[in-house]
This record gives structure tokens, sequence and C-alpha cells, in this order.
């Protein structure tokens, strides 16, 4: 009896009409982003971290094109309410500015090709040429980063005043060609040449090639990362070098353009604000224009040679 009862009523519960589950807000997973709403994100949040790094360049350019009593003025202002040109062409009448200026770009290039120069040579013997003390030689050499240029800079002052080279570019020259920049500069490339495989070397000898033509046939054209990061960082040392110039040259004529900047003063001894902003301007934005199409050489560079952050 009860068999009869279940078998009759199992094809009566299959004509009920079922409906369609909903499910309960439990049973949903958190809702993700879509790949163009985490790309906004992401490029808002860059713009917010770099506003402390961007603002005081777009600050000292838009003080250039103000007047000094528009540069004080409270509330501040973002963009000048009458812009100028008057404090560029003041930074050139004040005083031999575009002198000043090629001699701090022919001294950076002379100095930039020196050590690239000197460094890749130093850097290849360091890591390919086996002769005795050569482990002794480098940590020596890799001394001078620890020592600083305020220590040196009376002994170097004394020998090149007794050789008549003082209010001259010849220290600038030789002191940065030869000194901190180009330890560093070896020790890139010292590292860069380290990861270079034997086998090409090994195949260069099979050819009859000496160590010379090695070197240059064949290891410096394959560091052209290393040698693009010690292009940049040597460019933008000297660039910005102010003890030696300061300590060397005495003329106007002979200043480099760190120096410059701090000679536009008024009658009464007071800062040119306007004036000084727009030769800082003059000064800055080619070596930021160079490091924006450069970065990536530089950062590559950098990653081959053992010195990522």
């Amino acid at each position: 009896m009860r068999t009869d009862t279940a078998a009759t009523a199992e094809p009566a519960a299959s004509l009920v009409p079922r409906l369609p589950e909903v499910a309960g807000p439990s049973s949903r997973g958190p809702r993700r982003l879509s790949p163009a709403w985490k790309k906004v994100l992401f490029y808002g949040a860059l713009c917010v971290v770099a506003i402390p790094f961007v603002f005081p360049t777009w600050w000292m350019i838009t003080s250039s094109l103000k007047p000094v009593n528009e540069i004080f003025a409270f509330p501040p202002s973002l963009w000048p309410a009458d812009p100028t040109l008057q404090a560029y062409v003041d930074a050139f009448t004040i005083q031999p500015f575009a002198r000043q200026y090629f001699n701090s770009v022919y001294i950076a290039l002379f100095v930039t090709v020196g050590t690239m120069l000197v460094s890749a040579m130093a850097g290849y013997a360091f890591a390919r040429i086996r002769f005795p003390g050569q482990n002794l030689l480098f940590m020596v050499v890799l001394m001078g980063l620890l020592i600083p240029s305020e220590v040196t800079i009376v002994p170097l002052f004394q020998m090149f005043n007794s050789w008549g080279m003082v209010n001259t570019h010849w220290p600038l020259l030789l002191v940065t060609t030869f000194g901190a920049p180009s330890v560093l500069a070896t020790f890139i490339m010292r590292q860069f040449f380290v990861t270079l495989p034997v086998e090409l070397e090994e195949a260069a000898r099979l050819d009859g090639l000496g160590r010379w033509s090695i070197w240059w046939r064949i290891a410096l054209p394959l560091s052209r990362t290393a040698l693009a990061a010690v292009a940049i960082f040597t460019f933008l040392h000297v660039w910005n070098l102010y003890l030696e110039p300061t300590v060397y040259l005495l003329s106007p004529e002979l200043f480099t353009l760190p120096q410059a900047l701090t000679r536009y003063t008024d009658a009464y001894g007071g800062e040119m604000w306007n004036v000084q902003m727009a030769a800082s301007t003059m000064t800055a934005l080619p070596v930021l224009i160079v490091f924006v199409f450069a970065q990536k050489q530089f950062v590559e560079g950098l990653a081959q040679t053992g010195l990522k952050g």
C-alpha cells in the first residue's frame, strides 16, 4: 500500500513547475574592477605621487615668467598673471651667461667621453686580464669612493697652482676625468665585462685577434647599455659640479653654470629671484630632456652591472 502511494506521488510532484533558484547575497563573490578602471586608478595614483617631484620644477618655470613682487605674493599663483620673458633677457645681460653655458657644455662632454674611455679600458682590464695583485689593486681603486672631495681639494689646488693652471679649465677636466666619477664608472664597466661569456674571447683568439682588438671590436660594442649608464651618470655629476669651479676659477668668463647661478644679485646684494629662476630653468631643462629620453638605457645599464635597487 505504501509502495503504490509513493509511486503515484512521484509523477505528481514532477508535474509541478520549479521556480529558478535565486542566489543570495552571500553566494556572490567580491565584485572585481575591469582592467580599464585598474589602469585609471593606477595612473591616478602615480599622478598624485609625482606631485612633490613635479611641483618644484613647475614653480621654477612659472616663477621665471613673473616679476619679483608676484613671486612672493599671497596667495601664490600657479601661473603668472602677466607672463614676461624679461628675466631670460636679463640672465644674458647681467653676466656672460652664454659663455658660461658653453663652458659647462664642453667641460661636461669632454669629461664624459674621457671617463667612458678610461673606465671601459680599466674595467675590461680588471675583469679579463689576470695579473699579480689584481684584486688588491681593484680594492685600492674602489677606496677612492670613500675619500670626500673636500679632503683632497687643498693639495690639488696647491699642485695645480704650482703648475700655473689655476683660473683655467684644466683642473676641472683632469680632476673629474680621473676622480671619483671615473672610479664608479670603472666599477660599473668591470661588473659588466665580468658577465660576458668567455667563449667570445676564445673565438676571437682563434680568428687571430689580440687583446686590444678584442676590447675594441667585441667587448666595447657589447657594452652599450653600461656605457650609457656611465655617460648619463658622469654628465649629470659634471653638469652640477660646484665645489671645484669655485676653488679653481676666478674670472666670470670661465665660470660654469652652478657657479654662475649664485651671481645674480642687485646693487644692494639682494637676490634677483626671477632671473635666477630663468637661468635655473635654462640649466635644468636640457638635463631633464636627456634623462627622459635616455632613462631606459640608464636603468638597463645599472641592471646588467649588478647595481639593481
